[in-house]
């Protein structure tokens, strides 16, 4: 899952992202709303972590424009704010989660982890497909009940399917899924990673089509 973090402690924010990406997830920051605004006028994320203390627009008022404006994007509202009447605030101007600091970096990612599955229609955390499981926390995959050793970018690629199942994705849109503004990468890398993926999956009920002229589609064979 791809995250946008809105954050203007410059250590909390290392630290968000650092603890994110050592466990498989692309994560960008920024350091105010104003910042945010301007990158998700082009660039769609699955979950926003948000400040409210922020220098400028502060987070209620983004939050507010986001949802005025129809964004759907789950948010966790990540904040010193402790009182009732800040978190009744959040949560009625859209939050879908608010978490105080200070917090464990472990529960920060359980509550992201319950959001994505609660916007993807899931009750389980564990994602199956025929004989294929994914397990989003521990990020291990499992064919016929046996542990498959994938990479990190194997894992986010597996992860961007299982999320898109019997949708074409062209390189664009799994390039934005993938990485972060700061990662340089080329349409070959992406091929690389998934020529590579195809190979482990190899005798697992997920069958990744390449359709031509248009992109990938994942798609599970009964």
């Amino acid at each position: 899952m791809r995250i946008l973090l809105i954050e203007d402690n410059v250590e909390l924010a290392d630290a968000v992202a650092e603890y994110f990406r050592h466990h498989g997830h692309p994560l960008d920051w920024v350091s105010s709303a104003e910042q945010a605004e301007k990158v998700l006028a082009y660039q769609s994320f699955e979950l926003l972590i948000l400040d409210i203390n922020l220098p400028g627009k502060d987070g209620y008022q983004l939050l507010k424009a986001l949802r005025r404006q129809g964004n759907q994007v789950p948010v966790l509202v990540l904040t010193a704010r402790a009182e009732i009447d800040d978190r009744v605030s959040a949560l009625d101007l859209g939050a879908d989660d608010y978490l105080v600091k200070p917090f464990d970096f472990r529960e920060l990612a359980a509550r992201t982890r319950a959001l994505l599955r609660r916007d993807r229609g899931n009750a389980s955390n564990e994602v199956r497909c025929g004989n294929l499981l994914f397990d989003p926390a521990s990020r291990q995959v499992f064919i016929n009940d046996e542990p498959m050793d994938l990479r990190h970018r194997e894992v986010q690629l597996l992860e961007v399917f299982l999320g898109a199942l019997d949708h074409v994705l062209t390189k664009e849109d799994i390039a934005d899924r993938l990485y972060t503004f700061d990662e340089a990468h080329t349409p070959n890398a992406i091929e690389q990673t998934l020529t590579r993926l195809r190979k482990r999956l190899d005798g697992s009920s997920l069958v990744i089509k390449t359709i031509r002229g248009m992109g990938y589609l994942a798609h599970v064979d009964d």
